[in-house]
């Protein structure tokens, strides 16, 4: 009982981060959020004048910073790595018995299998659970990115595709926003990360 209810509680970000994207594809609900969170980020545009690609780089400074820590306290990065490290002596010791088909070896591994397995899948589940958390934040800033391109044009001069408009299609379906997101997000929150120990990065 007390499996199933802790198995039902570490679902509840996942089934969170669902619903939040069921709404993400609700245009009124995208087009009500990002005009209100206009009142709060646009000034940011429109009075203070920064040019919209620095904006970006504000804003995925945010989210590596707010990412992070939702992580640091979600997610028990000293368990994972025991984890992934017995693991790997595992794979080793069921792979040389493999080859040395030690019967008696094998059995016994072949036992301890279903108890590593589940591990694994603990440590999968518990890489999902802040990712609902994220989201909640996350996507009210890019319906306000959404909503302020589809009224504003902005230019950026991106690393190897030179001067394009922020809402150009660079990679397939993908807009120069949300490339320029992307890359700013991620390199900045290795840095954040390394700067809170996170992860033993």
């Amino acid at each position: 009982m007390a499996g199933s209810k802790s198995s039902t509680s570490s679902m509840m970000p996942l089934i969170l981060a669902m619903g939040l994207l069921f709404i993400a594809s609700i245009e009124n609900v995208r087009t009500t959020i990002g005009t209100s969170l206009n009142l709060v980020l646009g000034p940011l545009v429109d009075t203070f004048q920064i040019p919209f690609y620095i904006v970006i780089i504000i804003l995925s400074t945010m989210t590596g910073f707010y990412s992070s820590i939702i992580q640091k306290y979600t997610i028990d990065y000293k368990r994972m790595k025991e984890t992934q490290n017995r693991m790997k002596v595992f794979q080793k010791e069921y792979r040389e018995a493999m080859l040395s088909q030690d019967e008696k070896t094998i059995k016994k591994l072949e036992a301890k299998r279903s108890k590593m397995m589940q591990e694994q899948m603990e440590m999968s589940q518990s890489q999902f659970k802040p990712m609902g958390y994220i989201m909640v934040i996350t996507l009210p800033i890019f319906f306000w990115l959404i909503f302020r391109l589809n009224n504003f044009e902005a230019m950026i001069n991106m690393p190897f595709f030179g001067h394009v408009l922020l809402t150009d299609q660079i990679l397939g379906p993908a807009p120069a926003w949300i490339i320029w997101y992307m890359l700013c997000s991620l390199t900045l929150s290795q840095v954040i990360r390394k700067a809170l120990d996170i992860g033993g990065l």
